[in-house]
């Protein structure tokens, strides 16, 4: 039976937030056939990112096929989506019925509204992380790529994505298969030295 893995997009949402989670769960397909990433948008159809990428969609929140496990992206486009009620509830409805509900970056205000932070550890976005505070019910981790309580994982901002979804993968199957997509897609980080400046 397969089990979908939906990632919830929306106008201006950050490209890497949810292409590098899409990539992991891809190769989880190949390597378990169970398992099928799905991209779901309010109404469907092609949706323009943070950077111009066009995107479409396979569902809408209409026709959107049982979840085994949601994820919500960031961007600047949370901004706005915080306060869209059709999403806050396909995100708390479907959430819900999940093994495991993700956010990457500021996804997490979206899963804040949506019920699922409250009283609970989470991270975002670095420069996210006092406003993500200032809401005042949820414990922020500051320093972590990803933070995982109970059935709630949450990733910082936009390349921790990936990471989270490795360690997703490890859960959905076991450390192997999550080894064996990190090899499929290459990902061995080792960024480059530079001088660092103040951003």
């Amino acid at each position: 039976m397969t089990k979908r893995i939906g990632i919830v997009i929306f106008p201006v949402v950050e490209e890497l937030d949810f292409v590098g989670p899409y990539e992991a769960f891809g190769m989880l397909s190949v390597i378990d056939r169970d398992w099928k990433p799905v991209l779901i948008s309010e109404n469907g159809g092609v949706v323009q990112c943070a950077h111009g990428l066009k995107v479409t969609a396979d569902y809408s929140f209409d026709d959107a096929p049982p979840l085994a496990v949601i994820l919500v992206p960031g961007g600047v486009g949370t901004r706005r989506e915080v306060d869209n009620p059709r999403l806050i509830e396909f995100v708390r409805s479907r959430g819900q019925g999940c093994s495991y509900v993700t956010s990457v970056c500021t996804g997490a205000f979206i899963l804040h509204r949506a019920g699922f932070l409250s009283g609970r550890r989470a991270t975002t976005y670095w420069g996210s992380l006092d406003r993500l505070r200032a809401l005042g019910d949820v414990r922020v981790v500051d320093d972590d790529r990803w933070v995982h309580d109970g059935n709630v994982i949450t990733a910082a901002g936009v390349s921790a994505g990936i990471d989270m979804a490795l360690y997703l993968v490890s859960l959905l199957k076991d450390a192997g298969a999550a080894a064996q997509v990190q090899k499929a897609m290459e990902y061995y980080p080792k960024p480059p030295q530079f001088e660092r400046v103040s951003v």
